[in-house]
């Protein structure tokens, strides 16, 4: 899905530059959402899937000292993301890959560890993330993806991504338990839903910023159970490659693609004024 909204360019010397409220006038924190977008954001959630099942169960640290050890690594990373004065693919996609880690842990914690009933913990995420949303509106008169600028819209940005990983594991695990389809058929059932928002929105006029964050939250479980098909057991109904080399290869598969987008720039946006939105 490709989301498009008007620009206002701006001359070179105003692009870094910020109004006397301190709001930044210039660049776009997060990237453009192109296919690219949804292809990395997909194996990073993949990613994040695996490589918490392989630092849990290979690593010995327990789901308590992968979490602490992922947050922490989380918190620099995102250090980095937000003195960053424009979008740097590398970074964002790092950030991305670590959040969606932590976004599974924090689930897995309070289901595993914690004995919380997904229904639960599905129920509490979204309307954790509801919450977050509500308030990122009232704050800014906005949702949009598009208007990144400031620290303020980006702390929600981020928060909002944060629990649509942990949504989207809670909901993810709790529809595999109802109705037990196995990893490759719950991979067909979250990719038909994507593709019915992308229909609604393309075709019907739902509105974008919903559409794109309805998306963001089934490309969890959608990642997820492609994720497992692939590195569970075959006598689990995955094909056996186990999370190591599931891990190993998409993450190779993501280097590439960032490295590929920080030398074209073909997910930057161009720069824009952005006002506080009526």
């Amino acid at each position: 899905m490709t989301y498009e909204t008007s620009q206002m360019p701006l001359p070179p010397a105003a692009r870094s530059s910020e109004d006397s409220s301190g709001r930044r006038l210039g660049w776009n924190k997060v990237p453009e959402v192109t296919v690219y977008f949804w292809i990395i954001k997909v194996l990073c959630t993949t990613v994040g899937e695996t490589a918490a099942d392989l630092l849990n169960e290979k690593a010995g640290l327990g789901l308590t000292g992968v979490s602490l050890l992922m947050s922490g690594l989380l918190a620099v990373v995102l250090v980095f993301q937000f003195r960053a004065r424009t979008y740097r693919a590398g970074v964002y996609w790092l950030a991305v890959a670590l959040i969606s880690v932590v976004g599974t842990l924090v689930s897995d914690n309070l289901t595993d560890n914690m004995g919380v009933p997904l229904e639960t913990t599905t129920t509490v995420f979204a309307v954790i993330l509801a919450i977050v949303f509500v308030i990122w509106y009232r704050r800014e008169r906005t949702l949009s993806i598009h208007h990144i600028d400031t620290t303020s819209r980006e702390s929600f940005y981020w928060l909002a991504v944060l629990f649509t990983f942990a949504l989207g594991t809670s909901a993810g695990d709790l529809l595999s338990e109802r109705m037990d389809l196995g990893y490759w058929l719950s991979a067909v059932l979250f990719g038909l839903a994507i593709a019915a928002v992308a229909l609604a929105h393309f075709k019907l006029g739902v509105d974008a910023v919903w559409s794109f964050w309805i998306a963001y939250v089934l490309t969890r479980p959608l990642g997820a159970s492609i994720g497992d098909y692939l590195s569970q057991p075959t006598s689990d109904g995955g094909l056996g490659l186990g999370t190591v080399i599931t891990s190993v290869l998409f993450l190779a598969v993501i280097l590439g693609l960032v490295v590929y987008l920080s030398v074209t720039r073909k997910d930057v946006a161009q720069p824009q004024r952005v006002g506080r939105p009526s």
